[in-house]
Order: C-alpha cells, then structure tokens, then sequence
C-alpha cells in the first residue's frame, strides 16, 4: 500500500507513522530522514541540500523530490511505503504523482490527522526538554516531571525550546495551512484522502487508523 501521511505540526505524524509502517510492513519515509541520510552519506543530492541549508536558504523542491524518488526506487519499497513530510506543496504532490505513473503505480490514500488547532498548541508548547539529555521529555499537562523545572530521570534542568513556543508554534501552523494543506483538497479531487481525528490516546488513533486504511483496501 502507498500511503501519505499529512497533518499539522503536534498531529503526532512520527509517532502514527512509525506504528502505522510496522503494522502495513512497509518502510516509513520521512523527509527529515531522507535529509540525515543523504547529507551523511554524502550524495550529490546530500551536498547539494546542504549547501543550501548552510546558506539559510530553503531547499528547493526538486531536491527533496529527488530523495525522495530515489529512497522509493529501493526494493524494501516494493510492496509500498508511507510517506512522511513529502509531499508538503502541491507541487511536490504533481511531481510524486507523476513519478507513481511514470512506473504504472499511484497511491492508494491520504491519511489526514485532524487536531484542533488550540490542541496543537496545547501539545508543542507544553512540552520541555531536559538540559543533560535531550531524549528526556515532559508535558506540562499530559506528563509532568514530579518536581516542576526539573528531571525525573536525571536531575537535569526542564527547558522549553525556542521553536516550542507558542507565537512560534502559531507561525509553523500558518506555514502548514498556506504550503502544506492545499495538498488535502488536491487529493480529495482524486478521492484519496481519509481524515481521522488525531486526538486521544496514541494506541487509540492507529488502531482508528488502521481500521480506515483497511476500508481503503489495506491488507487485513
């Protein structure tokens, strides 16, 4: 099954993503991967993607499209994949469509992750990240240290990062509805897209998910 994966920011798309992969037995594609990869291994695509980011400018389109075509070229993605961060512009999603049919593939659904908007600044802003080790993160509401500021696990000094602001958080929910959401309406006119709501519990949401995947014509 070839799945993409949309949402906003604080939709949970890694997380979703991630399960969602292990239960299709497909490999999860996402753009910040791709990105790693490449730029460590050094390809020409790599180089080039860095020599931008470097500059502070944004990557343009056909790089990440070139990436991406080759990370979907490899045989793990044979039997299908889904997509996460890419495509993130309509055009990116004119070029994917026409690289499926260049190969005699399309997609099979667009899986929207629906949160409010108020929710999604619930969710980023809330969040704190320990000093000593970054993989040490708490919630304000949904997973609070005992002692307010201050690490569970290693005593380290809780944070909140610049970028988890909420006026930051507010401009990166602009960028997703000017950029990224107009791909919804575009796969919508090609009756591929299947919206769920992204808010409960994580299991909760993949096994909605899954269900209306399977409806979709994912393997049982």
């Amino acid at each position: 099954m070839r799945i993409v994966l949309v949402g906003p920011p604080g939709a949970g798309k890694g997380t979703q993503a991630a399960f969602l992969a292990k239960n299709l037995s497909i490999p999860h594609i996402s753009t910040g991967d791709l990105f790693r990869a490449n730029i460590s291994s050094q390809t020409e695509l790599g180089k080039l993607a860095k020599s931008y980011m470097d500059a502070g400018n944004l990557v343009p389109d056909e790089v990440t499209i070139g990436m991406a075509k080759d990370r979907m070229e490899q045989s793990d993605a044979a039997g299908g994949f889904l997509l996460d961060g890419f495509p993130r512009n309509v055009s990116q999603a004119e070029a994917l469509d026409d690289m499926l049919a260049s190969e005699g593939m399309k997609l099979d659904a667009v899986l929207d992750l629906e949160v409010p908007e108020d929710e999604v600044v619930k969710r980023i802003a809330g969040r704190r990240i320990c000093r000593k080790d970054s993989s040490h993160v708490f919630h304000v509401t949904y997973n609070p240290p005992k002692a307010e500021g201050v690490c569970d696990a290693c005593g380290g000094e809780l944070y909140q990062r610049d970028d988890d602001s909420e006026e930051t958080v507010r401009t990166r929910l602009e960028v997703y509805h000017t950029q990224t959401e107009p791909i919804i309406d575009y796969y919508k006119a090609q009756g591929l897209v299947v919206t769920i709501s992204a808010l409960g519990k994580v299991e909760d949401v993949t096994g909605r998910a899954m269900r209306a995947l399977q409806r979709e014509g994912a393997p049982q």
